[in-house]
């Protein structure tokens, strides 16, 4: 296993899919834009290398963490004379976080927490920001013409530790000013204070922001489909295992990227519920989705087990799972698969990515379970010509008169509306 010191860049794009859901085919044309005239041209001349793209982000590690932060620099600057000439409602902002840190190399790609500390503070930068963690700025303070102001201790998801951040001001000047206010109280300092009224205060303030301070409202959903892939869970223990497991997550997040009626969220963002048991409903509402897949990956008799779940972010209801055992020759053939599958799934829930004519869908499956008061079926069916695969879905049926004689167990040929995904005729074959 290789690993190397490296100065870890990561950038996305602010408010991408409110940016997709004006104005789809300018978006992505800036963003090429962008990347192609200013972003990757910078990470070249800063002897910088692009590890990989992430929907609308970017991953790039460099040899140096001066080159790395006078890049960062260029490109901020860059982009906003590019956006000079733009309406502001459809300027395209990044946000940038830098940190330096030991990486393992796995091929081209590069893992380890350093890579994740970089990803939370480009979270905290600022749209057209730069944020870096203390040791970044340890090392570049005297070597670039910047300011930086310090935003003290910030604690951020999956990191056990709080993090030291600065942030760059781009204006020259290698100046450090203090925070413009304290980072959070912890409560066992609160309670330390002399005056136990002071001190009642601390711990009252400090249990409103516990409660109420990572809550988010929820985002509004976009039009298409759009999903978040979890990083898939390492059930073996084994650190190949892992990269093999944030390996295909990745994978899985780059193909379904490419399909052309699908927003999916970039890798950084999914990334902040490793190893947190969460719920696809709160999923869905912090991250503006409606569907989340969810994923686990262990060894089994010198095979790999891959177990995926796809949810239904708004009620939680299970859409399609599937498990596989394979030669590990063959994941990479599985992950194509996997992404077919849900591709298909989703295809139903997609108007625009079927012809006005299409019609509906028909198909013969085995009822699994029925909500009869919720209307709501689930079936095991064979496959539905150009609409899906064989899988295990939920269905919701209208009118849910139509479930009246209907059993767990029967075989059961339907109808689907794809423009609602809702079946609309359900009844038992004759024997």
């Amino acid at each position: 296993m290789e690993r190397r010191l490296a100065a870890i860049l990561v950038a996305d794009v602010v408010g991408y899919s409110r940016l997709m859901e004006l104005d789809e085919t300018g978006t992505l044309a800036s963003l090429k834009s962008h990347r192609e005239d200013i972003i990757n041209p910078s990470i070249a001349e800063h002897h910088g290398r692009v590890v990989k793209l992430m929907g609308d982000g970017i991953l790039a590690e460099f040899p140096s963490v001066v080159d790395a932060m006078q890049c960062a620099a260029e490109i901020q600057t860059g982009l906003a004379k590019k956006n000079a000439s733009v309406p502001d409602e459809m300027q395209m902002e990044w946000r940038v976080g830098i940190n330096v840190g030991d990486v393992i190399v796995e091929g081209d790609d590069i893992y380890g927490d350093g890579i994740n500390i970089a990803s939370r503070l480009e979270g905290l930068a600022e749209p057209g920001g730069i944020c870096i963690s203390r040791d970044v700025f340890t090392q570049v303070k005297n070597k670039v013409d910047l300011g930086f102001e310090s935003m003290g201790e910030q604690i951020v998801k999956n990191i056990a530790e709080p993090v030291i951040v600065f942030r760059v001001e781009l204006s020259p000047g290698a100046t450090m000013r203090s925070p413009k206010q304290s980072p959070p109280t912890r409560w066992w300092r609160a309670i330390a204070l002399p005056s136990a009224a002071t001190a009642a205060v601390l711990i009252g303030a400090f249990a409103v922001w516990t409660y109420f301070g990572d809550s988010e409202a929820p985002q509004r959903l976009p039009d298409k489909p759009s999903i978040a892939v979890l990083p898939f869970v390492n059930l073996s223990g084994d650190p190949l295992q892992e990269a093999l497991a944030a390996g295909l997550t990745e994978d899985i997040i780059i193909d379904l990227s490419k399909l052309p009626d699908m927003i999916v969220i970039d890798r950084h963002s999914a990334s902040t519920y490793k190893g947190k048991p969460v719920k696809a409903q709160q999923v869905g509402r912090e991250l503006g989705v409606h569907y989340v897949l969810e994923g686990s990956i262990q060894e089994a008799s010198g095979k790999v087990r891959i177990s995926v779940r796809l949810v239904d972010a708004a009620t939680g209801h299970q859409l399609w799972a599937d498990r596989y055992d394979r030669e590990y020759s063959d994941v990479f053939a599985l992950q194509d698969e996997i992404t077919q599958k849900i591709a298909w799934t989703l295809a139903g829930y997609s108007t625009s990515s079927l012809e006005p004519a299409a019609g509906h869908f028909d198909g013969i499956g085995t009822v699994v379970t029925i909500e009869a008061g919720k209307g709501r079926v689930v079936l095991d069916h064979e496959e539905v010509k150009g609409f899906m695969a064989s899988m295990v879905m939920s269905y919701q049926v209208a009118p849910v008169t139509l479930l009246e004689n209907i059993q767990a167990g029967d075989k059961v040929h339907f109808t689907i509306d794809p423009a609602t995904r809702v079946i609309i005729e359900i009844a038992p074959l004759a024997e």
